[in-house]
């Protein structure tokens, strides 16, 4: 037996068994092919000393770590969060430990940020919607094993996880139509996000087909604080209805209306997107587009998983928001008093 206060090393347990360092570890690695009594004399002298192999030491000599690694732009935000849970939570069934990093809506890092998780784990899931499609070529070559979720790219050979924003945003806006609404005004994400740009492509194609919708720009940006530093431009744009880029700047817009005296539905209508947490426990209750970001992490691991095991990891997958809708639309209501539509051309009309 070892002796009290000190740690058996390989180095012991190989010459009390008589074998090389080397033998030992291929041993107790379960890699071992010579004669199964020289396995068994290891095992007894192991057993004997109370040797027990270093985690970090079996992952370096098996090149495998059971941690996999997810690298999002905010992981404040409750829909990236969603996303780690879901991961998290299936990979543990299968003995695998998470890593996260959040790049802070800095897409020029995401880059170096990946680099460094993937040396540190066995594969990636790479949420970079803002970083630019050439870099995202380029880095997804030295990254595999990875998964992409919230960017589908044909250049990519990796399996893809997204949402189908532009069908998501329609449906907010038709249904805002439906309600009777013709002037909206649309509060735009980060400009280098891939997913603003299909919800904008989307706002472009319904105004096109509805001559009698008008339809403002203004550019926002992705948390709360930016939702309530536009809420005087959207009051002044005249719309009766506002589509914000997610639940976050939705949110933050109806406490900044509130305080200019708007009140939500009754003088202007808010629909968000992601349907997050929050979202339902707001006052009024967010009209959202509904996003299953957990069954997006449990799907990635699910494909992670599979690409370890040189399996096919399945179709990619673009999966269908469902618009979810709540106190904070109704029809148009009484404008008067809270501003008329003269500075529409301030803030990017249509």
């Amino acid at each position: 037996m070892a002796r009290r206060g000190t740690t058996t090393t390989i180095a012991d347990v190989a010459r009390h068994a008589g074998v090389s360092p080397a033998t030992v570890s291929r041993v107790m690695n379960d890699r071992f092919v010579g004669e199964p009594s020289v396995a068994d004399r290891v095992r007894r002298s192991a057993t004997e000393l109370g040797y027990s192999p270093s985690p970090l030491a079996r992952s370096l000599a098996l090149g495998e770590t059971h941690t996999v690694a997810l690298l999002v732009p905010d992981i404040r935000n409750p829909a990236f969060q969603a996303i780690l849970g879901g991961l998290t939570r299936a990979a543990a069934r299968d003995g695998y430990r998470v890593l996260v990093a959040d790049s802070a809506e800095t897409p020029d890092d995401e880059p170096v940020l990946a680099t460094e998780l993937r040396r540190r784990c066995d594969s990636v899931v790479l949420c970079a919607p803002r970083m630019p499609e050439e870099t995202l070529v380029e880095l997804a070559a030295t990254l595999g094993p990875v998964v992409l979720i919230n960017r589908p790219s044909p250049s990519v050979s990796a399996p893809s996880l997204s949402i189908d924003y532009g069908a998501g945003i329609t449906e907010l806006a038709q249904h805002l139509y439906d309600q009777g609404h013709r002037t909206f005004v649309y509060l735009g994400g980060p400009e280098r996000s891939v997913s603003n740009e299909r919800r904008r492509r989307a706002l472009d194609e319904f105004e096109a087909t509805m001559p009698d919708v008008i339809l403002h720009r203004i550019s926002c940006g992705a948390d709360t604080e930016d939702g309530r530093r536009v809420a005087t431009l959207v009051r002044e744009s005249g719309a009766t209805a506002a589509i914000a880029f997610n639940d976050l700047v939705a949110i933050g817009l109806v406490d900044g209306l509130a305080a200019e005296g708007v009140r939500v539905p009754e003088h202007l209508s808010v629909t968000g997107f992601d349907d997050i947490p929050f979202a339902r426990y707001t006052s009024p209750p967010l009209t959202t587009a509904s996003v299953p970001y957990e069954e997006l992490g449990m799907q990635a691991w699910q494909r992670l998983h599979a690409l370890g095991r040189d399996e096919a990891p399945g179709d990619d997958v673009l999966l269908q928001p469902r618009v979810a809708i709540r106190g904070s639309t109704a029809a148009p209501g009484r404008r008067a008093g809270i501003g008329s539509g003269a500075a529409a051309e301030t803030v990017g009309s249509s």
